[in-house]
């Protein structure tokens, strides 16, 4: 082996689980600190406490997507809509029909001669 490239190897590393467990070992590192360990996990232990998600990912995303809809609807622009507009519609909606009613006459017109 060449000497100045490998890592320094520590006999006395500490390994502690978030469960409070402790293990010694050898590695690399000084410590290393993880999130489960066979003293906590669910395959050996037959407890399904560790990992349970409780809420349930679909429920909250749910929570998240109401929430969002709430906030953009209490934050949106307020538009004032005038009650005869709405009934009678606008004056570009007006144009617009004036304008394809005359290209259908024109049409028509094209068609017959």
């Amino acid at each position: 082996m060449k000497t100045g490239i490998h890592p320094n190897y520590h006999t006395d590393t500490v390994i502690t689980c978030s469960c409070g467990q402790k293990y010694h070992a050898g590695s690399i590192l000084k410590e290393m600190k993880i999130e489960v360990c066979s003293a906590c996990h669910p395959f050996y232990t037959g407890r399904q406490d560790h990992l349970i998600d409780r809420t349930g990912r679909v429920d909250k995303f749910k929570a998240k997507m109401d929430k969002a809809k709430e906030f953009q609807e209490k934050n949106a622009p307020k538009v004032e809509v005038d009650e005869d507009e709405d009934e009678q519609g606008t004056i570009e909606e007006d144009v617009i029909e004036e304008d394809v009613i005359e290209e259908d006459i024109a049409k028509e017109e094209t068609t017959e001669a």
